[in-house]
């Protein structure tokens, strides 16, 4: 049931009604409403207060769109033409009188022309006018869309940042983690890390959110060492992006003993030995 709150509230729905969605993803709203009607009665919600909304802001068309249009038919060349023969001389010819009244059917469908020629020139100017606002909605939903989008993002943010608060409060009291607080090194001086050893089962787990670093690039990324006799021992590459999807503890290699920790910056993959001129932070147990 959260999932398609969740769903109806995305604003995917106002995109399908606008027309804004690729075949692929139109087709996925279909199959969705044909499921649940909760999502048919929010399609047709959208639709109705979008029908009213243009309604409402509806703008009755200027005398010259008539008149534009006439002229773009060609009307008002066959009107000059009109007034321009001269005037028929009357004889005392016999006339014919119709008893079927097809004059008067003709005058008929002459008006109903006329008529539909009006309404054709009020209807295009009303979708004209329609257009533009529906455009100007458009604009409007995708602006409260990626506000709806930012909003999420910091709100998961915050989640992620008081999940790994609440880690380190746990771990903190437990006897059986001893916290490795490392500095930055001549590399990056203002870097800061922290990194767990359980003494019990030997397991590395670093945290995101006390995490201090420089971003990474493309084509590089973090190597965490341990210091065992002098000689460094590999526990594992991470990434440091802005990115909130990694948890926020994440575990590494575990080892049995260590004299302390250090973290360097190396090519994607990692490296069999560290690269001393990249070391940036280091603490010792």
């Amino acid at each position: 049931m959260e999932n398609l709150k969740a769903y109806i509230e995305s604003g995917v729905l106002e995109l399908y009604v606008l027309g804004d969605l690729s075949p692929e993803e139109a087709l996925q709203v279909e199959e969705m409403a044909s499921q649940s009607s909760e999502v048919r009665d929010e399609i047709a919600a959208i639709e109705q207060a979008m029908e009213q909304y243009a309604m409402q802001n509806a703008v009755e068309p200027s005398a010259d769109v008539e008149i534009r249009l006439f002229e773009k038919l060609g009307l008002s060349e066959v009107e000059e033409n009109v007034n321009v023969q001269p005037e028929p001389i009357y004889t005392e010819e016999p006339r014919i009188i119709r008893l079927d009244g097809s004059d008067a059917k003709v005058r008929t469908l002459r008006y109903a022309l006329v008529a539909c020629i009006a309404l054709l020139v009020v209807s295009t100017a009303a979708l004209f006018i329609t257009y533009n606002k529906l455009n100007a909605a458009h604009d409007q939903i995708a602006s409260l869309n990626l506000d709806k989008q930012k909003f999420a993002g910091v709100v998961n943010k915050l989640e992620f940042e008081n999940q790994g608060l609440d880690n380190m409060a746990a771990m903190a009291d437990s006897k059986e983690w001893a916290t490795i607080r490392m500095a930055g090194q001549a590399f990056s001086p203002t870097s800061k890390m922290k990194v767990y050893w359980n003494k019990k089962d030997k397991s590395v787990l670093i945290n995101y959110v006390a995490m201090d670093l420089p971003k990474t690039d493309a084509e590089h990324e973090y190597q965490l060492w341990a210091l065992v006799n002098g000689k460094p021992v590999s526990l594992g590459v991470f990434g440091k992006t802005d990115s909130t999807n990694n948890e926020a503890l994440v575990k590494m290699q575990t080892i049995q003993e260590a004299q302390a920790f250090a973290v360097t910056l190396e090519p994607m993959g990692g490296s069999v030995n560290p690269t001393m001129d990249k070391l940036t932070v280091m603490g010792g147990v």
